[in-house]
């Protein structure tokens, strides 16, 4: 069995590494030289544009297609409007955590955008379009920046999240063809 001196060395290694990899990855992505790690999904829906809004934008229906939101309230009485500010009770991987959220972007049927405040801070985008065929394309970004090692964690989350976002897009796309 190593030596616990050894074991400390190797951590303190690691963390070192790791902060080190953490800086060296931000300063490329403000310089430009590396694209953040968004996350960018799209998915065609067999509705017209006017439908898919309706079901996608209504903050209070987002649980029924967003599997991982398990409940979501709005905390700015009235209408939803840009600046209205929201609350989400999240759950992935078993690992439950508050989202709380600011419209940033309110333009139906077209745009649907979002600022996560919560643990996870970042940027949701949700566009939609008319297809030639009378269908509508939806195409969704988030940018999720976890609480420590934001960029590698960033990097790291986003293959998960995204096939966890592209199956939420399916579920949207059956909740809306089957109305």
């Amino acid at each position: 069995m190593p030596p616990v001196g050894l074991i400390a060395l190797l951590l303190m290694s690691a963390a070192v590494l790791a902060v080190l990899l953490e800086l060296l990855l931000a300063r490329a992505v403000k310089r430009g030289s590396l694209e953040r790690p968004e996350i960018r999904m799209s998915i065609t829906i067999n509705a017209p544009i006017a439908r898919v809004w309706e079901i996608a934008a209504d903050v209070q229906r987002q649980p029924e297609w967003m599997h991982e939101m398990k409940r979501v309230e709005m905390i700015t009485p009235g209408p939803i409007r840009v600046g209205s500010r929201g609350r989400a009770m999240v759950r992935i991987f078993g690992i439950s955590t508050t989202d709380d959220v600011v419209i940033t972007r309110l333009e139906p049927p077209h745009a649907f955008g979002i600022r996560h405040e919560g643990r996870f801070t970042g940027e949701g985008l949700l566009l939609f379009s008319t297809t030639p065929e009378g269908g509508t394309l939806t195409n969704w970004t988030e940018y999720l920046r976890p609480p420590l090692f934001a960029t590698i964690g960033g990097f790291v989350q986003r293959p998960i999240l995204g096939a966890i976002f592209r199956s939420d897009l399916r579920h949207l796309k059956r909740l809306v063809e089957a109305d």
